[in-house]
């Protein structure tokens, strides 16, 4: 069971007051905060240890580079990697899929190959795989939905013979919503397709092992699981790394330069050019030490009941409809909802003056939007820190919304 008091003594931003009103901070779907063992670990490598890594025989130097590589030894056991090797340091989830998809989807499709990607994808996942589809003449294709948020299985015959690359998010930033994702794995591996997971919304909130998964690719954000911004992982399998172009060029990604040519460094500095962020790569070590101190069952429990909640009180109020399934089951801890006759951004400003922070907008996930006719909407996202206290605060203060709007 958690000790959700003293964790929230770890976290100061949660004493702000938002006028008279006690900060409820329900957008962790989008970032979350920074508990002080996380600030204390980088202020530990600023004031003691900082250098540039991989650049110098002098002790800055070498303390440098055993914090830096030591924080990927942590994300390496985190996500269960055969190798540190595997782990490449990047700025957040979405650069690690521009980087699939430059260095990998357009050097190695071509016309009349397939990419085979969901509607609910945010659009790190969507938009670059249009630029690869445009580049190389692949096609394009979607997995749709069913009205309660499910993919359509017959959609799944479209990860075909001609399909290359199946990505999707391990689970939904707009739905809350598990995906089946072993089925689609052993679907794409079936036809000889590489597999790309966006984990952006699930390793912050459930235990991940990618040799289970058996994926090819893995990608997340140190930011949404308590890290700094500016840091982020991909995960590959070591044989597609060693058959990748690097990214980017410049320092550190070398072996040898000459005038003419180059021949580049080994996995997985080949990736990684130029001076690192050293800082969030420490402050995601220290993130991942911290969420497993706490334990992933106890995580998962937590957040499943402020959901369960939050679901309960939300499907009891006749003008919220909520997006995708009201199972609990179904749900991690996001919670997508449109309040009727209100518009999203109304409804955000006006519980904003009540302290309670929820996301309005599309989410990054426009398609989808426009495929479900909500083109914006409020998010609900619960994280560790959040309590039912809380939870039910948000419940009691949602119906002055309409109120405040003149609804009866």
């Amino acid at each position: 069971m958690m000790d959700l008091e003293n964790i929230r003594k770890d976290f100061p931003i949660l004493q702000t007051q938002v006028g008279e009103e006690p900060l409820i901070y329900f957008d962790n779907a989008a970032t979350t905060h920074r508990p002080r063992q996380v600030m204390e670990a980088v202020e530990e490598y600023v004031f003691s240890q900082h250098g540039n890594p991989h650049r110098g025989a002098h002790r800055l130097a070498q303390t440098a580079s055993l914090a830096y590589d030591g924080a990927r030894e942590v994300v390496a056991r985190f996500i269960h990697a055969a190798s540190s090797d595997e782990i490449i340091f990047t700025r957040n989830a979405t650069e690690s899929l521009n980087l699939i998809a430059r260095s990998y989807g357009e050097t190695h499709l071509k016309d009349g190959d397939k990419i085979v990607i969901t509607i609910a994808e945010h659009h790190a996942n969507l938009v670059t795989w249009q630029r690869v589809a445009r580049v190389t003449g692949a096609t394009l294709e979607y997995i749709y939905l069913t009205e309660d948020g499910h993919f359509d299985p017959s959609d799944f015959a479209k990860i075909d013979k001609t399909t290359k690359i199946v990505a999707f998010g391990h689970a939904s930033n707009v739905l809350g919503m598990h995906v089946p994702v072993q089925e689609m794995i052993q679907r794409a591996h079936a036809v000889g397709a590489v597999v790309v997971l966006d984990g952006a919304q699930a390793a912050p909130h459930f235990a991940v092992d990618v040799q289970a998964l058996d994926c090819d690719f893995y990608v997340f954000s140190g930011h949404k699981m308590l890290a700094s911004q500016g840091i982020g992982v991909l995960y590959g399998k070591r044989a597609l790394l060693d058959d990748m172009e690097p990214f980017n060029l410049g320092g550190d990604m070398i072996e040898y330069v000459q005038e003419q040519t180059t021949t580049f460094n080994t996995l997985p500095f080949k990736f990684e050019a130029g001076t690192q962020n050293v800082e969030g790569a420490v402050s995601l070590a220290a993130a991942i030490k911290y969420l497993e101190a706490i334990g992933w069952d106890a995580i998962v429990a937590h957040e499943k009941k402020l959901t369960e909640m939050a679901l309960t009180g939300l499907s009891e109020m006749p003008f919220v409809k909520i997006i995708g399934t009201t199972n609990p089951a179904e749900k991690h801890g996001v919670i997508t909802f449109l309040v009727d006759g209100v518009h999203p951004h109304d409804v955000a400003t006006i519980l904003d003056h009540y302290g309670i922070a929820v996301r309005s907008g599309h989410h990054c996930a426009q398609p989808l939007g426009a495929y479900l006719h909500a083109p914006a909407t409020n998010r609900a996202s619960f994280y560790i820190y959040n309590t039912e206290a809380e939870v039910a605060r948000f419940l009691e203060v949602l119906p002055l919304v309409r109120k405040q709007m003149g609804f009866k």
